[in-house]
This record gives structure tokens, C-alpha cells and sequence, in this order.
């Protein structure tokens, strides 16, 4: 019975120990179970971080990627604005301007020798000075000197003579004084009794300075771009001392006599079919109703035998609009301006844009001295450029003539390959954005680049208006544009009378010095006809006297070359 009850006890410790260690065991296994969730939310967080950062790490490559880029295009926007800001001008090209030129390029022989060497070009002809005045002056030995240095004997003098020559100029102000012979009567009818001749013709009334005053002054300014200051200075060094107001004062006087000659050259510009424009700033130090700061545009419009040039407060599609007569048809040559592309005219078909190839080439040049690394991308397309140069300058030549056919047919193979390495290039998701900017411009404008090639009359570029530009650049830089308004109109409207002349093949001082005269024999006004002095009205003889600079008292008293 005992032994039972110890049994019975020992069992009952088993099962308490038991169920203690099970208690322990469910407490551990719940501890470890809290410690698992513990781990897997850790486990999760991490792995959500994990995700988190290496989608950072991705952002932040990407990052740094756009970084760099846009690192390298400010490096090449920074090389393009030095450029822009210390190179050579377009509109102040000389022979040494190096703006448009790009080392590798002469690689290529340009004259299409076939890769042999450049053609030595001759030097430039003596010029012939036979037409101007010629002054002889006779140098004698001394007379101690006329004897052998050996004997003593004296020279005898040669009818032959050591003849050279030398050109001088020598300029001199003078008074020109007028006498009028005054006449008394010697009858006795009534009325004033003594007549005196009549007075010289004077292109401002009551002014001291001549018309050759005038001219010179005119001339300076407008045709050679000249300080009016500066020209005044250089007087004075000559004895003649003007004050800087009389000869303001004279300008404002003039500015309307050009008026009605500007209007006609203005006219017969719109009749062009085929033109050129272009624009640069022009200061004006007036103060004019919603327009901020002085700053106004030059415009130029190249017709076929007329420039004209028009001042305007802004850079709008305005001011080419205005310029063109409404309803007739022109191709006009320009930039990529927006203003251009935005006129009506233009919209309407009436006005057909050619674009320059002169500023696709220098997207190229820019390109490449704005990454160096591109610069041979850049030599194969400026390389295809001046094959379709060189092509379409031969086939101009050839106009008209059989030998057309084989310089065109070159040029639209240029073209046409042209086009399709654009296209390839523009396909390729490697190609450096600034490439991909040019060619993307290229496309856009492709049809206004191509129509030369269906026309020959249309020029490739529009480099002659950037050259008309020049002049007036210089201007601006050198009197800083105009002081008033009238002063800018004076300019625009001898701009474009100067250029026209020029055209022309007429001598400037020459025209000038003519119209001003007869605008003197009026007192001081407009001659009632101006169609004589228009430069396409001139007869033949007469355009070949006006080319020389002679005075043209001819043509003052019988307009008609009589």
C-alpha cells in the first residue's frame, strides 16, 4: 500500500515537472515565435530599405548622368559665348577673320584640283591713276654739283629726263568770297536805280558753309561711318573750325531733301522678285511711348539693283511685312528668324522663304569648337557643304549651257545624301544632343534650304545682306547710332541711297554733289522732279560720267545728258 502511494506520489512529481518543463517550453517557444515576427519585420524593413536605396543609388546615377551632361553642354554654351563675345563679327568680316573657319578643313583641296596642290593665285593688277591731274615738277642738280667728280669738268644738260611718279593729295579749306557787280541806270525811267547780280545758289539759306561743305560732311558720316567729331577735329588741324551744333542744326535740315529718292529707291525695291534681308541693333537715344531702353533694328532688304534700309523701334514681323507690297510674289532670303516665318505673307504663299546656308555652317563650326570632341562629326558635314558649294557655284557658271546638267546632277547627289545621313543620324538614341540640335534645325528647315537647288537664281546665303550690314555696324560702333529721332531716319534713308549709287557703279560724291546742287537752285528745297537724279533713269552716257569724279556742271543745267 505504501509502495502504491509512493508510486502514486512519484507519478504525480513526474507530471508536475513535466507539465513545469512544458510551461517553460510553450514560454520559450512563444518567446522565439515573437522574436521570429521580430526578425521578419526587421528582415522586411530591411529589405524594403534595401529596395529604397538601390532605387536611390539608380536615381542618383541617373543624376549624376543629366549632371554631367548638362556640365558638358554649359562647357560648350561657355566656349560658343566667348566666341560669340570676343571672336570676329559676321558683320565686321575681314580677310583674317577666323570666326568661320575651322582648322581641318583645308585638308580637302578646295579648288577641286583633284588632290593636287593649291593653284598659286596672281597678285592683284597696278592699279592706273592715269585719270587724275597731273602736276610735273622738274628736280635739278645744284649748280656746284654739276661737274665730274673726277675732273672737274662741267655737265652738260640732257633733254632726257628720269621720270617717276608719286600720289599725293592735298586738301584745303577756303573762303570763297563773292563779289556781285552791282549796275546803276543811266536813264531816267522810274524805279530802283541800280541792279546787282544775282546771288549763288545756296543749299541752306543764310548758312556760312557751302554745298561742299555739305557733301564732305554727308560722305563721312553715312558713307564712310565716320565720327562727325572726329571729321570736325580733322578739320580744324586744316584751319577750318566748325562747332559741332552748326553742322547738327544743318543735318536736321537736310534730312527731308533725301525723303522723296528714298521713297522711289523704296518702290522699286518691292517690285523685286527676288530678295535678301536681314537686321542688327541700332541705338536710338529717344524716349518713344511703350518702348523700353534705346535700343531699335536696323533692317536691310537686298533687291535686285536697290538696298533699302528701314529703322524701327522692334525686331516684330511687322516691319518685313510692311516693307512688301501686298499681292506680289517674292522669294526672300533670309536667316531663321522667327519674325520672318510669322509674317502673312508668308502664311499665305505669297512671299516664299530661302534660308541661308552660311548659318547652317556655322551651327556646324559652333559645335565643334563648343566640344572639341565632335569636331570630327563636324568636319564631315562641313565638308559635304562645301562640295554642294563648289557644285552649285559651277553650275551657275554654267547656266544657260550645255554643261549645266553634270554640276547639277552633282549637286543633287550632295543634297540628296545630305537628307539621308540627317535621318540616319536623327535614328541613333547615341547621338549627343548638340548634334541632334543641329540636325533637328536642319530638317525643319530643309525646304526653305533646298529651293536654290530647282532655282539657280537663288543664292545659297544670304552673305550680301550681312555685308550691306557692315557699314552701318561700324557706325553704330563708332558714334553709337543716333541722338534723336530724325538723325536715325537720315540714316536709313542715306544708307539706302548710298547703296543703291553703289550698285549702280555711280560715284557718291559725285550723285551727291549734283542733287545737292540743284536742291541749292530751288533755295534750299526738293527739285520739283526727281526722276532725272534716280540712278535706273540715267542714260548710258550719263551713268558712265557719274561713275567719274568729276563735278557734273553738265548735268546740273541739262539733266537729260544733253
Amino acid at each position: 500500500m505504501d509502495g502504491l502511494l509512493v508510486e502514486e506520489s512519484r507519478q504525480e512529481s513526474d507530471t508536475g515537472d513535466w507539465l513545469e518543463l512544458i510551461r517553460e517550453l510553450r514560454q520559450e517557444v512563444a518567446e522565439l515565435r515573437g522574436e521570429v515576427a521580430s526578425l521578419r519585420r526587421e528582415n522586411l524593413e530591411l529589405r524594403q530599405q534595401v529596395g529604397y536605396w538601390k532605387g536611390m543609388h539608380a536615381r542618383a546615377i541617373e543624376r549624376v548622368a543629366v549632371l554631367e551632361q548638362e556640365n558638358e553642354q554649359l562647357r560648350g554654351e561657355n566656349r560658343r559665348l566667348q566666341q560669340q563675345l570676343f571672336g570676329q563679327k559676321s558683320e565686321k568680316q575681314s580677310s583674317k577673320d577666323r570666326s568661320n573657319h575651322l582648322d581641318g578643313l583645308d585638308d580637302e583641296d578646295p579648288a577641286g584640283t583633284q588632290g593636287g596642290p593649291k593653284k598659286k593665285q596672281k597678285g592683284p593688277k597696278r592699279r592706273n591713276f592715269k585719270h587724275l591731274l597731273a602736276k610735273e615738277e622738274v628736280i635739278e642738280l645744284p649748280k656746284d654739283e654739276r661737274i665730274c667728280p673726277g675732273c672737274g669738268c662741267p655737265l652738260a644738260e640732257m633733254t632726257a629726263t628720269e621720270d617717276s611718279e608719286q600720289i599725293e593729295i592735298d586738301v584745303k579749306a577756303h573762303r570763297r568770297v563773292i563779289r556781285r557787280r552791282r549796275y546803276r541806270k543811266t536813264c531816267t525811267c522810274a524805279g530802283c536805280q541800280t541792279i546787282a547780280a544775282p546771288a549763288p545758289a545756296k543749299l541752306i539759306p543764310k548758312s556760312l558753309l557751302g554745298t561742299s561743305v555739305w557733301v564732305e560732311i554727308l560722305l563721312a558720316k553715312y558713307f564712310n561711318h565716320q565720327p562727325t567729331e572726329r571729321l570736325l577735329a580733322a578739320w580744324k588741324l586744316l584751319g577750318l573750325d566748325l562747332a559741332a551744333s552748326t553742322v547738327n542744326a544743318g543735318l536736321e535740315r537736310l534730312q527731308p531733301l533725301f525723303l522723296p529718292i528714298y521713297q522711289a529707291v523704296q518702290e522699286r525695291n518691292r517690285l523685286s522678285a527676288y530678295q535678301q534681308a536681314d537686321e542688327t541693333r541700332w541705338l536710338v537715344f529717344v524716349e518713344k511711348d511703350g518702348k523700353q531702353g534705346h535700343r531699335w533694328w536696323l533692317w536691310v532688304f537686298n533687291g535686285d539693283d536697290t538696298v533699302v534700309y528701314v529703322l524701327d523701334p522692334c525686331r516684330s514681323h511687322d516691319v518685313p511685312e510692311g516693307h512688301f507690297t501686298a499681292g506680289i510674289s517674292v522669294v526672300l532670303m533670309v536667316d531663321r528668324l522667327a519674325s520672318y516665318k510669322a509674317m502673312a505673307p508668308v502664311k499665305a504663299g505669297l512671299i516664299v522663304l530661302a534660308f541661308c546656308w552660311a548659318h547652317v555652317r556655322r551651327d556646324y563650326i559652333t559645335v565643334a569648337k563648343s566640344f572639341p570632341e565632335l569636331k570630327p562629326w563636324a568636319l564631315a558635314w562641313l565638308k559635304q557643304i562645301r562640295q554642294a558649294y563648289r557644285y552649285n557655284r559651277e553650275r551657275v557658271l554654267q547656266w544657260s549651257t550645255p554643261a549645266f546638267a553634270v554640276p547639277d546632277a552633282q549637286l543633287r547627289e550632295v543634297m540628296d545624301q545630305m537628307k539621308a545621313t540627317a535621318a540616319t543620324e536623327l535614328a541613333d538614341p547615341q547621338l549627343r544632343q548638340p548634334c541632334r540640335k543641329v540636325l533637328v534645325s536642319l530638317q525643319e528647315h530643309w525646304t526653305g534650304l533646298t529651293r536654290f537647288v530647282d532655282d539657280p537664281r537663288i543664292p545659297m546665303d544670304n552673305n550680301a545682306s550681312e555685308r550691306s550690314l557692315r557699314g552701318p555696324a561700324l557706325g553704330r560702333k563708332n558714334y553709337y547710332g543716333s541722338g534723336a529721332e530724325w538723325s536715325g531716319t537720315l540714316a536709313m534713308t542715306l544708307f539706302s541711297v548710298f547703296a543703291t549709287l553703289q550698285k549702280w557703279n555711280v560715284n557718291t560724291r559725285t550723285w551727291l554733289r549734283w542733287f545737292l546742287d540743284a536742291c541749292a537752285k530751288t533755295g534750299g528745297g526738293v527739285p520739283s522732279d526727281i526722276q532725272p537724279f534716280l540712278p535706273w533713269n540715267l542714260s548710258e552716257t550719263q551713268r558712265q560720267t557719274m561713275a567719274q569724279p568729276i563735278p557734273m556742271t553738265l548735268l546740273i543745267d541739262a539733266p537729260d545728258g544733253s
